[in-house]
């Protein structure tokens, strides 16, 4: 039995500046969803940057992409690689699926979260190190960093982090 191919419409959104580098990174995305195996670029409207209202000097833009992918886990991983704003599945309008695609899915999501905690556990343990260090250093997190939580003694370095003590061992007499 043959797969049928999911059509969807996919939106971009970027901001940045100089507003000509937003329509290039734009494009750019878009050679890369093109590339992706199981993916199929089929249509693409690059809107022109238009400055942001609260923000000086910063441009906002958008991108319509319609893409048609083989299966229902192309879908999910060009959700997961690119992040896009918006998504519209335009057909089919009934999508039935196994119960291994529905485990591919799944266990895609899955490692992905996983890699997602691993990297915010890993940087709050280097915030709470670096913030200690300042500490130690003698710096003043007020000023240096007003919008920073300070250290706390609840706070701790986490256990790989090892301090080097300055103190010398004792000598047995």
């Amino acid at each position: 039995m043959d797969e049928i191919k999911v059509n969807a419409i996919l939106i971009l959104d970027v901001i940045g500046m100089p507003p000509e580098h937003l329509v290039e990174s734009l494009e750019k995305l878009i050679e890369e969803i093109d590339k992706e195996k199981g993916v199929r670029v089929k249509m693409k409207d690059i809107k022109q940057p238009t400055l942001m209202k609260e923000q000086k000097d910063f441009y906002t833009t958008f991108a319509e992409v319609e893409v048609e992918v083989d299966d229902v886990l192309n879908l999910a991983i060009l959700l997961f690689k690119y992040m896009p704003a918006h998504l519209e599945i335009i057909s089919p309008e009934v999508i039935a699926i196994s119960n291994n695609s529905w485990n591919d899915i799944l266990n895609e999501l899955t490692r992905r979260l996983h890699a997602y905690d691993e990297i915010a556990r890993i940087m709050q343990n280097e915030k709470v190190f670096l913030l200690k260090k300042i500490n130690e250093l003698g710096g003043n997190l007020n000023e240096l960093a007003p919008n920073l939580p300070t250290l706390t003694g609840a706070q701790e370095v986490p256990k790989t982090q090892s301090k080097k003590s300055s103190k010398k061992p004792e000598k047995k007499k």
